[in-house]
Order: structure tokens, then sequence, then C-alpha cells
């Protein structure tokens, strides 16, 4: 029996010549990655275990980013414990306020995640890094301290579901398109602890950021991780940010597949998931346009990168934001928001009426720098729109694509950017 592209990263980390849907193994870990939220825990729980030590200081990222720069006292006693830790334990990749970013769009900048790796991170979204061929998945923060002290991690080996990509995407359609069409098709359980394989044609018509941003919402899908094939785009992604040594894993032709989908992708429309679940989607032309909103976040580990602010300038340069529109546009790391800068995409920002804040999760999860009141509406680029996740438990998100946002920021709708 073939193996699919997990499979076999798996079976090589197990040291096993091959291993099959629901086998249990044991598996050596590339790389260990904590934020300030999931970190605290794990190192107090490294303390209950009496280990002395980490196992690789070179293989443990811990990332301040969720309510960084610190919001208040016990945000900044959690990212002084990290800090702490990081000291003690000479860790080599601990990124401070000025180096720091949001963790999923920082470590492949800094060439920490290659294809072939394993990776486990405390935070739900670590299945980004399968964009350059990885095996990443999130764990909680007992499975983090774990792989902080071995090495290692235990994993209950996934089955697939196969997504074969065709065609080309239309101008403004981009990867947060194709997910959300995706989890709008399967479910959020429609990949229920299975491997979210990526493949076809069309895959070569995606940036590489589009594909990080399938790959980080393959958990609101339920997937255990999600994993695109190493080409061009991807070897030249990591030749540019990395000096690590990467291994290319291609699936069996007689691999197994729980279900295939073929996806066109020059068919789909701009798509918007409305509360309180990923999974409620509606593309851009069955929306009631007279549904008004009252801001508009533009950033998170899904849609804080380059390709992001360069859509939303695109649309926002020489408009502004609706009256009594807020708009918050978050660069995703110190790097692409200097870039930006220099591109003079801040400069539009600010022009049109939004803030650009320094990087960080903030708002995504109802944490800073964008919370909302009580029946307030936002269009967001962030990945979940659940019951209060931004605030008051009457507030709604609606997520969305960069190009969506901003239109949506002009009209204080819910808009086509296509249509302005």
């Amino acid at each position: 029996m073939g193996m699919t592209m997990t499979q076999k990263i798996l079976a090589a980390h197990a040291g096993l010549p091959s291993v099959e849907a629901g086998q249990l193994i044991e598996a050596n870990l590339d790389l260990v990655l904590g934020n300030d939220i999931t970190s605290p825990v794990a190192i107090k729980e490294m303390s209950r275990m009496k280990v002395d030590g980490v196992f690789d200081k070179d293989k443990i990222a811990l990332v301040p980013d969720h309510f960084v720069p610190n919001k208040d006292i016990k945000s900044a006693e959690h990212c002084k414990c990290v800090r702490e830790f990081a000291r003690r334990n000479e860790i080599t990749n601990y990124f401070e306020v000025g180096q720091m970013g949001i963790e999923h769009a920082l470590l492949p900048e800094k060439g920490l995640t290659v294809a072939g790796d394993v990776i486990i991170g405390a935070d739900s979204h670590t299945c980004t890094y399968g964009a350059l061929g990885a095996f990443s998945t999130g764990v909680g923060s007992t499975d983090m301290a774990a792989g902080m002290a071995t090495g290692k991690a235990w994993f209950k080996v996934p089955s697939a579901i196969k997504f074969n990509l065709v065609g080309k995407p239309n101008k403004f359609i981009s990867g947060k398109d194709v997910i959300l069409h995706i989890i709008g098709m399967i479910g959020v359980d429609g990949a229920l602890y299975k491997s979210m394989e990526f493949v076809g044609e069309g895959v070569a018509n995606l940036s590489m950021d589009d594909r990080f941003t399938i790959a980080n919402m393959a958990i609101e899908a339920g997937g255990k991780n999600g994993i695109f094939p190493v080409d061009e785009k991807a070897i030249a992604y990591m030749k540019e940010h990395s000096t690590r040594a990467y291994t290319v894993y291609e699936a069996d032709e007689d691999a197994v597949y729980d279900e295939e989908y073929t996806i066109d992708l020059s068919t789909l429309k701009s798509t918007v998931a409305f509360p309180h679940l990923p999974e409620n989607t509606h593309t851009i032309d069955e929306i009631d346009q007279s549904l008004t909103i009252d801001q508009v976040v533009i950033g998170s580990c899904t849609n804080g990168r380059l390709d992001d602010l360069r859509v939303a300038a695109e649309i926002l340069k020489g408009r502004h934001v609706a009256e009594g529109m807020r708009l918050i546009v978050i660069p995703a790391t110190q790097a692409i928001y200097l870039q930006a800068m220099e591109e003079g995409l801040l400069k539009i920002f600010i022009e049109a009426g939004g803030i650009v804040s320094t990087p960080t999760c903030g708002p995504c999860l109802g944490g800073y720098m964008g919370i909302l009141a009580e029946n307030e509406r936002c269009v967001s680029t962030t990945n979940r729109n659940f019951v209060g996740r931004m605030g008051h438990v009457t507030s709604e998100i609606y997520l969305a694509s960069p190009a969506v946002a901003a239109a949506s920021a002009i009209t204080g709708h819910i808009s086509d950017p296509a249509a302005l």
C-alpha cells in the first residue's frame, strides 16, 4: 500500500520503512514552537517533570506575539516567564519585541521551517508550514513540554483527503477564498484528524502567501495538517529564506485517500464566512449589500503577509474608508512592516483613514487592538469567527480575503472588490 506525503514524512521521522493510517508512532521533531500564551504552561510542566534543560536549544522557537507588546500586567508576566526560560536554556530562536512577528509568518521568513520537517507547536495554526511541504500540527502545552524535553512526540498517523486544484484564480481571488470555499464545502469537521493534501496543476498558480493561508486554515476544517507538494516556488522560497537542508517527499501513485475533490480555481468567487463558523460561507454575489459593518481588520497569521497588504493597498489607494469605519492593518512581521513602509503601503492605509499596528495576534483572539462591542460587526482576514471570538458575545465576525476586507472598509458594507 502506498503512502501519502504526510505518511512518508512521519515514517522517516519514526525510523520506519512505512506507516499506515491509524498507526501510533513516536517521531523525532525538527522544531517545537510556543508563544506567550501557551509556553508558560509548558514551562511549568517541564518544571514538574524535573527536566534539566531542553533537548536542543536550536530546535525550539519561542515567539511572544499574542498580547505583545504587553497589554496588561498578566500578559507582561507571561512574557517574562518565557523570556527568562529562553535565557536560562540559551534558546537560539527566541524573538523579543523588535525582532518578533506573528509566529506562523515569522518562522518561515526566518528559515526555521523547510520541506520534510516534523514540527509541533502549542498553537492550533501551526499547520501553516505545510505550505513548504512539512508536516506541522498544533498540540497542547503538555505535548510542547514533552517535545522541548525529549525532541519526540507521539502521533496517530492520519488518513488523508486529496484536493486536486486546477485552473487559475481570477483577479482578487486569493488563497483565503480557496480555503473558505473548501471549508464551506466539507464543513468544520470534514477533515477531522486527516491530512489535507493539495495537489494538481492549479497549485502552480498560487503564490507562497496563498499556500500559507490555505495550510493555515486546515485546522478550521478539523484537519490534522495541510500540505502542498514542493515545487519551484517552494524551493525558491526556501533558498531565499533558509540555509537548512530540506527533503522532498512525494505521495505514491497508489496512496490511499478517504476522499478526493477537484476544485477549479477559475470558477471561484470572493467568499465570506458569516457568523459563527468558518463553514457558513457565502459568495460575494449572494450577500445582502445592506449589511453594514463597523470595523475591518487586515492582518493575522492567516493574512498579514506582503501579498495581502499589497492587494489591500491597491484597493484603498486614493480612496477613504466609510464614515465611522475603523480600519486596522497589522503587518505580520517586522520585515513585512518595513517592506510595506518602503513600498508606501502604510502611507496608503493611513491616508485612507486606517491605522497600522506593530505585529501582533491581538484582535484575532479578542486580545486587544480591535475588541468588538455589543452588536458590532467586523470583516476580518483572521481565521475564526466563533461566538465572542473578538469581543462581546453579540458581536459578529465575517471572515474574508484582504481584497474583500479593503473594499468593505471603503463602502461600509461587505463588498466585491471587483465592483469598485
